[in-house]
């Protein structure tokens, strides 16, 4: 059984992820509205990564005796300045998520939850990943310039970028 300060954290979490997803949602619309069907095709796989990081929690809630909740959301911001406008906001995005995996391991330990601790270590090496990437695609962006031709470079990449994620993820699939 969960203890309720955990399950409250949890359900918070919940929410955190869900509007992720719908964030990232709304980026994938605007690339693909501004004629970049790469990043929009990171950010829809982006989107399908969050609701499942997001469902993983909510099926543990229930599955240790808890009531996970569904959350009502907020309006993601849907206009953007450009590109990399995107992908620094999802850094920032993703860096602010980082910290509640941070404070929900705070409260699990001060609650000496450690089967859910044990379960959020997941998460905690997610986040590592996620920084990860979207620094490295800031760094490419930079990088490669933002003229026309730079974007079209960068959007090609962005699909490479995905292409390498997906392949990774069916060989972890495949290890366990």
């Amino acid at each position: 059984m969960l203890k309720k300060k955990v399950e409250e954290a949890l359900n918070n979490q919940i929410e955190v992820e869900a509007f992720s997803s719908q964030l990232y949602l709304s980026m994938a619309s605007w690339c693909n509205s501004n004629g970049f069907p790469g990043a929009a095709q990171f950010l829809y796989t982006q989107t399908e990564e969050e609701r499942l990081h997001m469902l993983k929690i909510f099926h543990y809630i229930n599955e240790k005796g808890g009531h996970a909740v569904v959350p009502a959301l907020k309006k993601p911001q849907d206009k953007f300045k450009s590109v990399i406008n995107i992908f620094e906001e999802v850094l920032k995005h993703e860096q602010y998520v980082t910290s509640t995996i941070d404070k929900l391991m705070e409260v699990c330990m001060t609650e000496k939850d450690y089967t859910t601790a044990n379960f959020l270590q997941w998460y905690v090496n997610e986040q590592i990943e996620e920084e990860s990437t979207a620094q490295g695609i800031i760094d490419r962006i930079k990088l490669i310039g933002k003229e026309p031709s730079a974007l079209y470079l960068i959007d090609v990449e962005l699909e490479n970028i995905l292409a390498k994620k997906l392949k990774a993820a069916v060989a972890n699939t495949a290890q366990k």
